[in-house]
Parts: C-alpha cells; sequence; structure tokens
C-alpha cells in the first residue's frame, strides 16, 4: 500500500502535467525500492492526468500498477550485454515514438545507458536518477555510473549525491535536484502498529518482557557494519550491561557470510545476547526496538532504516558518513534542540559502544522529544507526498524549458 497523493487542484485538467505521457524505465517491477518509486509516480502522474508508463520486465507487483492507474508496457530490461544494449536503444526509441512519450526518467545505470541514446535519436527530454550506490571506486565503474548525471534533468536523493554527481559529470551540477526517497508515513507510524504485532516481534526474536533491543536492520552484506556492532556489543557486555539484546535482522537465506558472523559472535562469547533473527513486519520491528543503529560507513548503505526507524519514532544511532547527516540530524550539523538522533565516527565500535549506553540512558522527557522531532522531520521531508511532489515539480520545470 502506498501513501495516497493528493494533488492542490480541483481539477486534475488544470495541473501543468495533464495530458502529458510520460515514460519511466526500470529493470522489473519486483518487490523493490526502484519499482515502488516508479508506481507512486505513476499514481500521482494519474491524479495530474497525465498519462504514466512504466517499460520493463514486469514482476509481481504488476498489478500494483495498473490499479494505480499505470501502464505497464513489456520491455527487455535485464540485459547488459553491449550488442543487446544497442538493439533495446532502438526498440526504446521506437516505443518513444509510437506512444509520443513527452518525457522519458531511467532508475537505473544499464538501462540509463539504452535511454541516453533512444532519448537523443528522439530529441525526448530525459530524467534521470542519481541515487546511493552510484558513487564507484575506480574510473571505468565511474565512467560507467556517471550515466546517471548526463539527464536533461537531474534528480539526486540525497544533497550527498547531488554533489557526487557533479563531480562526476560537472555539466550535472546546474541541473540536478535533490529529492528524497519517500516511505509510506500511514505504514510506518507508531499509531498504526498493534500491541500484538509488538508482542509478536519480541516472541519470534525470543526478548523477555524486560529487555530492551539494539536492532540492527540491513541485509547482510561486507559493508553492513555487523562488525562494528559485534565490537560495539562486547565492550559493553564487559562493562556490565545488562537486560538488552542485540538483534541483527535478517532478510534473506543464510550464506557464508551469515555464518561468519555467527562464528564472529560465538568468538567474542555473545551468543546469550547478540544472534541474527529473521523480520518480515519492518514496522514492528522498529517500533519494538529501543535503538536502531546503522553503522555501514559509506555513501552505498541504504538510508532506508534510518528514514524508516524515526518514522516510527524509535532512536536512530547511524555512522556519520556519506548522506548519514541529512538522514539523521545531530550536532554539528544539526543544534541538539533539533537533534532527531544520534550519529558517531564510522568503523569506531567503542564510540558506537558510548552512543547505544548514553540512548539507552535518555529519560521518558528527552526520549519522547527526540521521538516527536525525529517523526516530524521524515514526515516534513521524507513522505512519499514529498517525493511525487519535488517528482512532478522537476518534470513540469523540464517541460518549461528549465533544466532539474
Amino acid at each position: 500500500m502506498t501513501q495516497v497523493f493528493s494533488l492542490p487542484f480541483q481539477d486534475r485538467a488544470t495541473h501543468p502535467l495533464a495530458g502529458v505521457t510520460v515514460l519511466q524505465l526500470i529493470p522489473d517491477l519486483e518487490t523493490n525500492a526502484t519499482a515502488r518509486a516508479a508506481i507512486d509516480i505513476a499514481a500521482a502522474l494519474g491524479a495530474a492526468g497525465a498519462r504514466a508508463l512504466v517499460a520493463c520486465a514486469g514482476g509481481r507487483m504488476t498489478g500494483e500498477l495498473q490499479a494505480k492507474g499505470g501502464v505497464f508496457v513489456p520491455f527487455p530490461s535485464h540485459t547488459k550485454n553491449p550488442l543487446a544494449m544497442a538493439l533495446n536503444t532502438r526498440r526504446l526509441a521506437h516505443l518513444i515514438a509510437a506512444e509520443s512519450a513527452d518525457i522519458v526518467h531511467v532508475r537505473s545505470r544499464a538501462l540509463a545507458w539504452v535511454a541516453l541514446g533512444a532519448t537523443r535519436m528522439t530529441k525526448t527530454p530525459l530524467v534521470t536518477s542519481f541515487h546511493s550506490g552510484c558513487q564507484g571506486s575506480n574510473p571505468i565503474t565511474m565512467r560507467y555510473n556517471s550515466v546517471l548525471a548526463r539527464g536533461d534533468a537531474v534528480l539526486a536523493d540525497t544533497r550527498f549525491m547531488a554533489d557526487l554527481a557533479g563531480r562526476l559529470y560537472a555539466p550535472a551540477a546546474e541541473k540536478t535536484r535533490v529529492i528524497h526517497q519517500g516511505i509510506d508515513c500511514r505504514i510506518f507510524s507508531p499509531d498504526t502498529v498493534t500491541p500484538d504485532r509488538v508482542q509478536a516481534v519480541r516472541r519470534h526474536w525470543k526478548v523477555a518482557p524486560h529487555e530492551q533491543i539494539v536492532l540492527l536492520a540491513a541485509q547482510t552484506s561486507h559493508a553492513s557494519g555487523h562488525k562494528i556492532l559485534i565490537e560495539a556489543a562486547r565492550l559493553l557486555s564487559r562493562s556490565g550491561l545488562t537486560g538488552v539484546k542485540f538483534i541483527l535482522a535478517c532478510e534473506r537465506k543464510e550464506g557464508a557470510l551469515d555464518r561468519a558472523i555467527d562464528r564472529a559472535i560465538a568468538r567474542e562469547k555473545l551468543q546469550g545476547i547478540m544472534y541474527r533473527a529473521p523480520h518480515s513486519d519492518r514496522p514492528a520491528a522498529y517500533l519494538t526496538a529501543s535503538i536502531v543503529v546503522v553503522p555501514a560507513a559509506g555513501a552505498q548503505a541504504s538510508n532506508d532504516a534510518a528514514v524508516q526507524a524515526q518514522a516510527m519514532g524509535t532512536p536512530v544511532i547511524a555512522a556519520n558518513a556519506g548522506a548519514a547527516p541529512e538522514t539523521v540530524l545531530a550536532p554539528p550539523v544539526a543544534e541538539d534542540s533539533s537533534r532527531t538522533g544520534f550519529l558517531f565516527k564510522p568503523g569506531d565500535g567503542a564510540a558506537l559502544a558510548v552512543a547505544i549506553a548514553n540512548v539507552l540512558s535518555l529519560g521518558a522527557s528527552a526520549s519522547g522529544k527526540l521521538s516527536s522531532r525525529a517523526r516530524k522531520h521524515v514526515e516534513t521531508r521524507f513522505s512519499t507526498g514529498q517525493f511525487c511532489t519535488g517528482t512532478l515539480d522537476a518534470y513540469v520545470a523540464l517541460r518549461r524549458g528549465g533544466e532539474g
């Protein structure tokens, strides 16, 4: 379920995008953030009186797209073979002409190279989404990723990524807008999570009623920061901390890295207080936790957990790297009176341990004020409505001859 997008117009025919055809190009419509964004924008375009096409390989969210007014267009979008991509460029150019698309919006790197060629052939305005994970670590990767900074309008999901787009491709600096990825604040709201859902999470995680939870909700990877949390848990345990469970929530099947994490936990003799546990009810998981930690260092780490946890009013402790200072407001970037969470030095397990101890010791009044500020921060900057409004505004500006 996505957040309902409402327009500030009584008659959608008065919207500047009424009658306009926007073609979004994504890899697929499986359950992922890219597909969710495309569906949200398709719904907003429909509400504006525009025609919303989504070209991709399809997937389990196709029905939702169609139910919200979007049009699914089958397209072989997963190939990275140069010859197949060249064929796809001509295929896409034909599709643009056949559907009289006024704007093309692409959200992935391989498809962006296809879209760049096709829109230049058809002289159609191109919008690219430059998102976290596009920075690269070597000249070849950076060159490949730079295509997402070559649109006629570039939409970056954070100021950090907007600056990076300008460094990768200098002309992007003048045509980039920052539009934060949106979340549904009706789903991620403490008011919508029943006590039964919270109790179900605690039972599933085998947490006693008196125990507090420090949660790391991230897909297992070498960059997810699990080692830092293990180090912090070791230090806290040795200092005498009790009544706290450290849960490494995971969503995927067990692999070699998961087993390595289990061995690292066992080496520190933390099995009784720290373990991996799957979860499916993300809002309830965040509400159940006393703290959500985001220890991954680097812009490639997703900010979803930090944003979603703040929407639930749960204190967040994040590594001070990449876009984290935009997502989690804390000194020195923000005044302490505006704080929505806590930041620590990347890779510093001792600093994370101190931050966890400090948050666990917060009084009810301080904790309540922090929670309120965090929820307001997300509602005003990271909601689906804000995301859709910003994206449609970028389309309108591009149609009127402006960049970004």
